[in-house]
């Protein structure tokens, strides 16, 4: 049998986990599958939910803990850092028209 191309979504969801944090504060998490907005939480238990989106820009220190060319997500709102879901294939190619 196929492996599926994306997670089974009758399983419930399990917490982002933390992977790293970074010397500035920056949090690195895992993505769960599927994952397209960020789950952090404030100070008051606010949802942060800013869109994640593909990050190129990144340092010294995420170059060394996870690669030259890792696929590296950030959010738009509060910068925390995500990593690819282990489940799900990566989207490391580029589009072409």
């Amino acid at each position: 049998m196929a492996t599926p191309k994306y997670a089974v979504a009758d399983q419930p969801v399990a917490p982002t986990e933390l992977v790293l944090t970074l010397s500035d504060g920056t949090l690195v998490k895992r993505r769960v599958p599927r994952m397209r907005a960020c789950g952090e939480k404030n100070v008051k238990e606010k949802l942060c939910a800013g869109h994640l989106k593909r990050w190129h820009g990144f340092g010294d220190e995420v170059k060394k803990a996870f690669g030259q060319d890792a696929e590296i997500y950030r959010c738009e709102k509060c910068r925390t850092l995500y990593l690819p879901n282990l489940e799900e294939e990566p989207r490391t190619g580029t589009l072409s028209w």
